[in-house]
């Protein structure tokens, strides 16, 4: 089913107001690298101009797999979820290129470019190991919503044909 068939159920498409300010509230999504047999997903933390690039911060070490394949890729996708619950969810698929930042331009980065949440973990071995900046520009977008009330609560209307007739 498309999405606008799907739209009885509560599923309805974000306009470009809405996806900004979801990526703007938002601080973690899945990025997908291309490979010779599926994709290579990495959960990571972004910092959003509020525009069109989101940004990338990797701790790398002697060999990084994940740098080699951003290296490689012609082009990447990004996808950011919230699912608060089975009946309110959003999502917002980008596609795009990748860019490695210079040092410079790393050091140089506004606090809304720079990834707002980085575990522990990272902290710790981002002070001894090698990091790297990453520019995602986007350059496709889609974003999906869905609010509808649970079944059991007032105005809950089931679509039509849906088998619990």
């Amino acid at each position: 089913m498309t999405i606008d068939e799907l739209g009885e159920y509560g599923m309805e498409r974000m306009d470009d107001e809405e996806i900004e300010r979801f990526l703007s509230m938002q601080s973690m999504g899945v990025l997908g690298l291309p490979t010779e047999d599926e994709p290579y997903l990495i959960p990571l933390s972004y910092g959003f101009d509020g525009g069109s690039q989101l940004y990338f911060f990797y701790l790398v070490g002697e060999e990084s797999r994940k740098a080699d394949l951003s290296e490689r890729a012609d082009s990447a996708s990004f996808l950011v979820y919230s699912a608060e619950t089975a009946f309110h969810w959003r999502s917002v698929f980008l596609t795009g290129s990748l860019r490695e930042l210079s040092q410079d331009e790393g050091e140089t980065m506004t606090d809304d470019q720079t990834p707002t949440w980085r575990p522990k973990l990272i902290e710790a071995a981002g002070e001894t190991e090698r990091t790297r900046f990453w520019e995602f520009s986007i350059e496709e977008v889609a974003g999906i919503r869905h609010d509808a009330q649970p079944p059991g609560y007032p105005f809950y209307r089931r679509p039509e044909g849906d088998g619990s007739e």
